[in-house]
């Protein structure tokens, strides 16, 4: 779903300069994050990793790690006793149990009284190993006689960290009818055929085929991954502190990993130091396990290199891909085989890298096959939306020397081949697209001063002596911007709203949701306070993410809001015994229109409906 921006109205908060509300505690170092808090009787925890891609665990031995001064506890997968231990979701099973598949794989967890003591504890843990064949690199993986990455168990699924959180593709686009003979490391394939690429190719004037391959990307967030978790005395709740971008997603995890009641699992909202996609789920089963066993609080920070040994990276691509077109520049036949590394587990989505591919231009005649494939290397996630920057880069390369070959204005061609609402999506669900926003988006650059006048660009500046500068432009987009959400808006005494949300607050979203507020209620922005709470109160959203949080939350924080705005002046109507399309909030009042000195605070309005007896309900806004 595109909503395109109202130039015309004037708002008076929305697409002002404001400065960042989570701004003054980060930069002066109050903000606190889920590696800084302090409990009493806090352990402390370590992994340790498989130096083995690939191996079979003959044994482990604690005794040398137990014997150390500090070291509480050593848990290895039979001794958790998580639910899911031997699963396929790398979070329900975050131990190894009899093999380890990647560089890294964590086989033991170790708690201990200081983060020194938990390192000691980590390494004295001896792991004996035996050595299994390792798949390194996927097209070879692909191969029948190809060793296996691990093994396969029925009803396997390709789950992306963060499930659906990311984007709405139809499953019907994923079915793979036809046979091909392919080792069990391809652990999901999709095609998507439209037309008939032969009839393409024998149209097409020009033809323009490549290969690219890219490389795994650490989100590299600022913040590794963190997780701090508090037991009650007797164990039966569990306070979870994660650096998460899903709060409801995170207490759903450690309910299934645990098999507790959900009801009985409560994990608040923390500042988050970056995420990137890289933190829809990883540890927190792992971490909440712990905690339980030991009947203490754990705190899991990992370092930075065990955050590049056992994170979850964007995935490896080799994509080959071949564009045909006419003279005129429509394009008439889009073929590509696309190789989606997912490392240990399922969860490349072959899926989503063949609709990046389809669903930028018109064409009649497409043929892509996708396939994720297991690999001995870590497995991966999200990273500026699952797959989309290495299709995206792929296609955008190959459009653009498509162009030079056509000799054909770049902006031109996508404006002429550019999906426009009304075109065939492909997906039963929703067979045509929605307003895109892609043709306006290319008009606007089009018209830019940067893109008018690149040809008088001839020198490079100054500053940039002996670099190569070059002039360029690529689109791309995304299926996300949706998913259910909930807001609600609060009058305070003091005249100030409050509206809470259930989301984290990531790359400035708080502040956004701010200024929506703001708008909709007719309050300046420091009259909003954005609260987050936690799961046992807080209304539900779904993932946090730059590209669906102000879409998806942003709608219910206004509708909480408006409601709110309308419960204030309908007790405001009562009070001034003025009609309701009479009033406006004013400076912190609601002001009879044409009636100078006619008014009520907010102080009042919030007195009235919180104080023993009222008549009034308390202002209480929903969306």
């Amino acid at each position: 779903m595109t909503q395109i921006t109202d130039q015309t109205t004037n708002y008076k908060a929305v697409g002002k300069a404001t400065r960042r509300f989570d701004a003054e505690e980060k930069l002066t170092g109050r903000a606190r994050f889920a590696g800084d808090l302090a409990f009493p009787g806090l352990l402390h925890a370590r992994l340790v990793l498989s130096p083995y891609a690939h191996a079979h665990i003959v044994r482990i031995d604690t005794k040398a790690a137990l014997a150390l001064p500090g070291v509480v506890s050593v848990y290895t997968s039979e001794m958790l006793g998580m639910a899911h231990a031997g699963s396929t979701s790398r979070s329900q099973a975050p131990l190894a149990q009899d093999e380890v598949f990647w560089c890294g794989h964590p086989v033991a967890i170790v708690l201990a009284e200081s983060e020194a003591a938990a390192e000691d504890g980590a390494a004295a843990v001896d792991v004996d190993y035996e050595p299994l064949p390792v798949v390194i690199d996927p097209i070879s993986a692909m191969q029948p006689d190809s060793p296996i990455a691990r093994p396969r168990k029925q009803n396997e699924s390709s789950e992306i960290a963060g499930g659906g959180a990311h984007a709405d593709v139809s499953d019907a686009e994923e079915d793979e009818s036809e046979t091909e003979d392919l080792s069990q490391n391809v652990s999901d394939k999709t095609h998507v055929n439209v037309g008939d690429i032969e009839a393409g190719w024998r149209e097409a004037d020009v033809v323009v085929e490549r290969r690219y391959r890219t490389h795994p990307v650490h989100q590299s967030y600022m913040e590794p991954q963190s997780i701090t978790v508090v037991p009650s005395p007797s164990g039966h709740h569990l306070t979870v502190w994660p650096s998460t971008q899903g709060l409801w997603g995170v207490r759903s995890d450690v309910s299934d990993a645990l098999s507790m009641p959900e009801r009985q699992i409560r994990v608040e909202s923390l500042p988050i130091g970056g995420a990137f996609g890289g933190k829809f789920g990883l540890h927190e089963p792992l971490a909440a396990a712990a905690a339980r066993a030991a009947r203490k609080p754990v705190r899991l920070v990992y370092t930075r290199q065990e955050d590049l040994l056992a994170g979850n990276p964007a995935p490896q691509a080799v994509i080959t891909l071949k564009l045909g077109a006419k003279k005129d520049g429509t394009l008439v036949a889009l073929q590509s085989t696309a190789v989606f590394d997912s490392g240990a587990y399922p969860g490349a989505s072959a899926g989503l890298g063949a609709h990046i591919l389809s669903s930028t231009y018109r064409c009649e005649n497409i043929d892509i096959h996708a396939y994720e494939v297991l690999t001995n290397k870590v497995s991966v996630g999200a990273y500026r939306a699952p797959n989309a920057p290495q299709a995206t880069f792929a296609l955008e390369s190959t459009v653009q020397e498509l162009c030079q070959t056509l000799g054909m204005d770049a902006i031109e061609f996508r404006k002429k081949n550019a999906l426009r609402e009304g075109d065939p999506t492909h997906d039963k669900r929703h067979p045509e697209y929605p307003p895109l926003g892609l043709l306006e988006c290319l008009e606007q650059i089009e018209q830019h001063p940067l893109w008018k006048e690149r040809a008088t660009q001839k020198s490079v500046p100054n500053d940039l002596h002996g670099w190569k500068v070059g002039i360029g432009i690529a689109v791309g987009g995304w299926p996300g911007g949706m998913g259910p959400a909930a807001a609600a808006c609060r009058l305070e005494s003091d005249g100030t709203v409050s509206v809470v949300i259930g989301t984290v607050d990531l790359t400035g979203s708080d502040t956004a949701m701010t200024l929506l507020a703001s708008e909709a209620m007719g309050l300046p922005a420091d009259s909003i306070n954005v609260a987050h709470d936690n799961t046992d109160t807080m209304p539900f959203t779904g993932g946090t993410g730059g590209s669906k949080t102000v879409y998806s939350v942003g709608p219910a924080v206004i509708a909480a809001a408006r409601d709110a705005r309308n419960q204030i002046l309908s007790i405001a109507s009562d009070m001034l015994e003025a009609a309701v399309d009479d009033l406006e909030i004013e400076n912190g009042d609601v002001v009879v229109k044409g009636a100078p000195g006619k008014s009520v605070a907010l102080k009042r309005i919030a007195a009235a409906s919180m104080s023993f007896g009222s008549r009034f309900e308390p202002v209480y806004g929903r969306g």
